[in-house]
Formats: structure tokens, C-alpha cells, sequence
């Protein structure tokens, strides 16, 4: 499934009205308006991560947003499968490390520990993502249900939202939310003010301009509000130690390397236990994050009709957070708000991610002192939006629905184990639960299509005008079921219970398999032991319409001889269309005839009652013919225009069809009539004619049928009457399967 209808992690602009630049202009207006995007968000980011740790971290988190923003933007761009994708630390990436970095604190691990923990984490998901795009798993990712993606990502807004509740009250004791909220009086009131503006810019500036970013109008918003605060108190004014602020970062500067020195160090205090014990939250991590990458290409290539290559796109994906998390950056993803930016701003190459990225880190240099005056609320309240759009306020909807109510608890048990649990566990309780609907709702479908009593369909043998109204016996012992859906375990009792009430009174039971999307090794068993109470009794189970290939792939064909359900030692046989199984069926009575001497042209119904001079005049003009089993009859001699008297064997009319293949129209047995139709039908050969065994033909070409005319009116109109008998019988059985099997 695509996940065209998911919301984003980050908000969608708009196309603006006016027609974006292209080339290289509009690559490099694409990537600043990413950058101007991405930037503040990924500051977000890592200050939320970092501030588990304690307010005196908050630099170095916004620090390790734009490390992440600029390694992420390089590689995951350049190496990855999309062209418009732009990558950055994402809100699935700062929820589940910000997590993990409070609770490695409350275990009592050092903040440096705890750094390299979450480092060692994200470098873990890269190798991940690398492995499954290396293994051709990245196009399957995105098929996830739904209901477990609505889930999650919902899961992932509450918990953004969780996280920032306390800095948007400007609660600086690192409490959580519940402590946080029961707690007034740590609320900074200048605090709530900033993160309320910010939040009501992110909120309202999408809807009022289409050309500034949101974030960048928040982040000014906010920084203005807190310097206008901060003329009626100058404590605010404090950069230093000021849980309000980002702060300044360490004296002497902070860089990559130091926190490459600092890792080194914190690694050796590690044992085994404690690293192996970040493969369930770096699986979570590496999911999550290749999730949300895959979304939004699919919705990018909806947008702009490109493609993207899943696999490719993983381990450029990958390689952009390993080398991220060695530099000390928050992991992302590709994010759908900055490349719908990049889009609209004329953006058509990867040109445009690498400019975002080159310029996040120029912005770092450049402006890295006006950092510490970002107000930590201001950040609080562009998450708190953020987490708003990533809730999937329209799975509301199914609640409502009763075909939908059982998705809905899908979506809300995820949400509750996400919550209360971790983000891996619910994606496995949402996959699980999903699986167990599926399996509910084949259940609940019929795998028998239609029933056909043996009566009620006519089988392609040409019947003469004194048995036109009788039906073999073989046909009153025969029933037709026309199967479909999935034959698998949950449908195996449904398949039994339809079946086995047939097998003490039918001698032939036909399985039309046309419509079956799937069997599994049950399903093959149970159709096993219905072969076996049939050969008990002496009576066949029939095979018919199997199609070559299921969509998993699966030779059906090949399966059910493979299994022992078909062998050609047994009671169990397989034809390749419905007619040719009921022509099967009538041949165990009707074949016999070919046993018999050749009919003399008196015996044919239609000629019974004609003088012995029209006999001798019609034996005189036509010609005898043997047509070999397996051979057409209109070949050499035997012209389309003749007129066909079947003598001894069969013949198979079949009408070819204009793509490939051919329809079978009808057998014609001892007795019956092959009427040539190229004139009645402007000329050309219309039908084909194959000996089913060695068959005797008498014909008659137009010049003799003139003659006899002429010479015998009565004999003529017999012959007459005998081809109109014949074409209406092609009529009548086409009707007959029509009302029988398409209804």
C-alpha cells in the first residue's frame, strides 16, 4: 500500500501562483527555501533530544540538528534513489531519541554515556537501512498497513507534543509532562507567551503567505517576543545559564571532533549487555525513519510523475545517518514539508538538496552566535504544531464506519502500546492485528463463486435432432463449483464443509479455479482428501481454468501435482477451460461411438426419409476424408465453403480470437454437421476444425451443394435445415454458458 494520505511530519506549502524558476536557477532557489524550511526545525530537534540530558545541552543539541541537517542533506542526497527528496532530522527521529536519552539518564548514566549510546544507536539504524536497501526490502516497507502507519505516526505527534509541553511552560527543572502540569508554580509565564506566538505563526502563516516559510516567520516571531519581554525584565537578557534560551555553546567553541574525542572516551565505560541492548532501538529507529523516507517519495512522485528507486533511496538513507551520527548529528529522514518548499520553488534536481544542505552548514558559521538567543519555548511551540499535523485526525472517520470500526482499534491499540510501551512493540501489535482483520475478513467471504448443477450446463457437443432434449446420465452425476478468493488456512474448513456433502453422490465434481488468488499447503489438503473419498467411490475430482501464474507467483498447476493432488495415475485430472472438462465428461459415454463402423450416409438423422436416388446422387458428388487426431480438417482439399458430414470420431470447432488463443465453439460427433461459414461471413476462414481422434468426414463443396439444388429440392432443404440446426446449436450452448457462468 502507498501512503499517499498520511500526514506529514512536517506542514505542506502550497504551489505558489507564480511559475518557479528552472536549471540551475531554480535548483538553487529550491534549496534555499529548503534550508529556510529544514534549518529551524532540525535546531528543534536536536535541542529536544540533547535536553533530556539537562537545559546546559541545548546548544549542543541545535549544533547536532545542523550537523545531521548538513551530513543527511550531502549523502542521502547525493547517493540516494530520489531527485527531489530533501533530507533532515525528522520529529519519528527526535521522538524516539529523546526518549531513549531520558531514560538512559534515569539509569543513572553519565550525560557522555548517554551521548554515545544514542550515537551508536543511530550509526546501528544506517547499517540497518543500508542492509535492507542492499537486500531489496526497501519496496516493501512502504506495503505496512495503514492502520499500523496512522497508528504510529500519531503515537510519534503525541509524544512530540508530550516532550514539549513542559519547555512550552518554561518548566527548566527537566521535568516530565505529568510532574510539569501538576507543578504551576515553575511555569515562566514569559515562557507560554513566546511558545503561544510561535505556535499561532506556524499555525496561521501558511494560510496568509505561500511565500515565507512558516518556521523562519515562527522562529523571528519568537525571538522579537522574547527581546521585547525582555525590556521590562534584563534577566531575560542572559545568555549564560538562562534555561529560557538555547544559550551559548561551550567556551572554545564546539565541533565535530570534540564530540568524536568525547565519544572515544565515554566508550570504553561500555560492556557487552549494554550495547546489545540497542538493536531493539535502533531496529525501532531504522524502521520508523525508512517509513517516513519511503511516504514521502511515493507522494513526491504522485506530485511531480517521476520515480524513485525504494532500495537506492534506503541506502543513500543509510549512509547520510552513519555518517551523522559518528559527526555527533540527529538522524533524519526525507521530510515532506522542505521538499515540497524545494518543489514549488523550482527545485528539479539533486542539485537542490545538496545547495539546502551547504547552505545549513553556512548558516551554522554564519549566524552560529545568534543561536543562543532562540528562546527554547519558541522551538517547543514549532514541535507542538509539528506533532498536531503528524495526528491522523481523519482515521477519526472509523470510528463511525462499521466496516471501518475494527481499523479504527487497530490504529488506537497502536497509539496506546506506543505510548505506554515503546514505538517497536506497537508497529508489531499493529502488523499482528492487521494480519489477524485480513485473515478475519477472507474468512468471512465465500470461496464458492457459483454452483452449476450438471443439468443446467450444456457441454459443446453437437447434439442431432432426436437427442437434442436428453442429457447423458454423466451430466445428472456432475456439478460444477467456481472457486475464488484465497484457498488457504482460514478457508480450509469453508472449501471442506462446500465440498465433502458432494462427494457420495456426484461422480464428477469440477473445481473451476479461474477466479483463486491463492493456495497454500491446507488448502491442497483438503482437496486431497475430497480426491480420495471421490476414488473411493469410484468417481473423479476435475481440475479446470487453473491459471498459469498467482499473483504470489505460485504455478498453481505445478503446485497441485506437486502436492499429490493431481497425478495422472489417479482420479484427479486437470484441463486447461471449463468446456473441455464437461467435453470430457460427455466423451466417457459419446467416444465410445468411434469403436463403431463409419455411419453410411442413410443412417444421418438428417437424411433419414430421402430417396435412394438422392442418396446415390449426394454419395456420387462428395468426397470421403481422414483426418488424423491432432490434425485441422481445412487443410489441403477440404476448403472452409464445404459442407462437413461427420461420420466416425469427433471434431473440435473452435472460433480464433483476435489477440491470441481460440474459443471452443462445439464437438462434433458420428451423425453431426460442420457448416462452412466464410461466405455468410464475407469471406475467409471463421472456424477451425480439429480431429479429437481419428475422424471420417464426408464434404460437399459449393459447386456440388448447386447441383444438388437443382437436381434434389428435398435432399437440399434437409441439408439446409441440418446447417441451421448446427448454427443454432452454436447459439443455443453460448447462451447456455453465458446464463450459467457470468451471472
Amino acid at each position: 500500500m502507498e501512503f499517499v494520505n498520511t500526514v506529514s511530519a512536517l506542514p505542506a506549502e502550497p504551489t505558489p501562483a507564480r511559475r518557479p524558476p528552472a536549471g540551475l536557477a531554480g535548483d538553487l532557489w529550491g534549496g534555499l527555501a529548503a534550508m529556510l524550511v529544514a534549518l529551524p526545525s532540525s535546531i528543534a530537534f536536536g535541542v529536544t533530544i540533547f535536553a533530556g540530558l539537562g537545559p546546559s545541552y541545548a546548544a549542543q543539541g541545535a549544533v547536532a540538528g545542523i550537523v545531521g541537517a548538513t551530513a543527511l542533506g550531502l549523502l542521502a542526497t547525493a547517493l540516494g534513489g530520489s531527485q527531489k527528496l530533501i533530507s533532515a532530522p525528522c520529529a519519528p527521529a527526535a521522538a524516539v531519541l529523546s526518549a531513549l536519552a531520558i531514560t538512559y539518564s534515569g539509569n543513572g548514566y553519565a550525560p557522555e554515556q548517554v551521548l554515545l549510546l544514542l550515537s551508536l544507536i543511530a550509526l546501528l539504524a544506517g547499517a540497518i537501512q543500508i542492509t535492507l536497501g542492499s537486500l531489496h526490502i526497501g519496496r516493501l516497507i512502504k506495503y505496512i498497513p495503514y492502520p499500523v502507519v496512522s497508528g504510529y505516526l500519531s503515537a510519534v505527534g503525541l509524544i512530540i507534543i508530550g516532550s514539549q509541553i513542559p519547555k512550552f511552560l518554561g518548566v527548566s527543572t527537566g521535568d516530565g509532562l505529568w510532574a510539569s502540569l501538576g507543578n504551576p508554580h515553575l511555569w515562566a509565564w514569559q515562557g507560554m507567551v513566546v511558545g503561544a506566538l510561535v505556535a499561532a505563526s506556524m499555525w496561521l502563516v501558511p494560510r496568509l503567505t505561500q511565500r515565507v516559510p512558516a518556521t523562519i516567520v515562527a522562529v523571528v516571531v519568537g525571538v522579537g517576543t522574547y527581546l521585547l519581554l525582555a525590556l521590562f525584565d534584563a534577566d531575560l537578557l542572559r545568555t549564560q545559564g538562562n534555561p529560557l534560551l538555547v544559550g551559548e555553546l561551550p567556551s572554545g567553541g564546539f565541533h565535530p571532533l570534540d564530540m568524536l574525542s568525547q565519544r572515544w572516551d565515554a566508550a570504553r565505560a561500555l560492556d557487552a549487555p549494554v550495547v546489545l541492548g540497542l538493536l531493539v532501538p535502533a531496529l525501532t529507529l531504522a524502521v520508523l525513519l525508512s517509513i517516513d523516507t519511503l511516504k514521502t517519495c511515493v507522494v513526491l512522485d504522485a506530485m511531480t510523475q517521476t520515480s524513485h528507486n525504494s532500495d537506492r533511496e534506503l541506502i543513500g538513507q543509510g549512509i547520510g545517518n552513519a555518517v551523522a551520527a559518528v559527526l555527533g548529528g540527529v538522524s533524519g529522514a526525507g521530510t515532506m514539508g522542505a521538499s515540497l518548499v524545494n518543489i514549488s520553488s523550482g527545485g528539479e534536481t539533486r542539485r537542490a538538496g545538496l545547495v539546502a544542505a551547504l547552505l545549513s552548514l553556512v548558516a551554522f558559521v554564519a549566524l552560529g552566535p545568534l543561536l543562543a538567543w532562540i528562546p527554547v519555548s519558541a522551538l517547543a511551540g514549532i514541535l507542538i504544531v509539528v506533532g498536531l499535523r503528524m495526528i491522523d485526525r481523519h482515521s477519526l472517520q472509523f470510528f463511525f464506519t462499521p466496516a471501518t470500526r475494527l481499523d479504527f482499534a487497530v490504529i488506537v491499540a497502536v497509539i496506546l502500546v506506543a505510548l505506554f510501551v515503546n514505538l517497536i512493540a506497537a508497529s508489531g501489535v499493529g502488523v499482528a492485528l492487521a494480519i489477524l482483520l485480513f485473515i478475519r475478513e477472507q474468512t468471512r467471504s465465500s470461496v464458492v463463486r457459483n454452483r452449476i448443477e450438471g443439468q443446467e450446463i450444456v457441454s459443446k457437443w453437437a447434439r442431432n435432432h432426436s437427442d437434442l432434449a436428453v442429457q447423458p446420465n454423466d451430466l445428472n452425476s456432475m456439478v460444477v463449483f467456481e472457486l475464488q478468493g484465497s484457498l488457504f488456512f482460514g478457508t480450509a474448513n469453508q472449501l471442506h464443509a462446500a465440498l465433502e456433502p458432494e462427494t457420495g453422490r456426484r461422480k464428477y465434481v469440477i473445481l473451476s479455479m479461474r477466479r483463486v488468488q491463492s493456495l497454500d499447503v491446507t488448502a491442497t489438503h483438503v482437496l486431497e482428501q475430497i480426491k480420495d473419498q471421490l476414488e473411493a467411490n469410484n468417481a473423479y475430482l476435475v481440475f479446470c481454468d487453473i491459471p498459469k501464474d498467482l499473483p504470489s507467483g505460485l504455478k498453481m498447476k505445478r503446485f497441485l501435482k506437486e502436492t499429490g493432488v493431481v497425478r495422472p495415475t489417479n482420479k484427479a485430472f486437470a484441463f486447461r477451460q471449463l468446456d473441455e472438462a464437461l467435453e470430457w465428461v460427455e466423451a466417457q459415454s459419446r467416444l465410445q461411438a468411434q469403436e463403431q463402423p463409419p455411419l453410411q450416409l442413410a443412417d444421418f438423422p438428417m437424411l433419414q426419409g430421402q430417396s435412394e436416388e438422392s442418396l446415390r446422387a449426394l454419395e456420387s458428388l462428395g468426397h470421403q476424408h481422414t483426418v488424423k487426431a491432432g490434425k485441422k480438417l481445412f487443410k489441403g482439399e477440404v476448403s472452409p465453403q464445404d459442407l462437413i458430414l461427420v461420420r466416425s470420431g469427433a471434431l473440435k470447432i473452435t472460433l480464433p480470437l483476435r489477440s491470441k488463443g481460440s474459443y471452443h465453439l462445439s464437438t462434433v460427433g458420428p451423425g453431426g454437421v460442420v457448416a462452412g461459414t466464410a461466405e455468410l461471413l464475407d469471406g475467409g476462414q471463421t472456424v477451425d476444425a480439429q480431429a479429437v481422434v481419428d475422424t471420417e468426414v464426408f464434404r460437399l463443396a459449393p459447386e456440388d451443394l448447386a447441383t444438388i439444388r437443382s437436381q434434389h429440392p428435398a435432399l437440399a432443404l434437409a441439408l439446409v435445415e441440418s446447417v441451421l440446426h448446427a448454427l443454432s446449436s452454436h447459439l443455443r450452448i453460448t447462451v447456455s454458458e453465458v446464463q450459467a457462468l457470468r451471472s
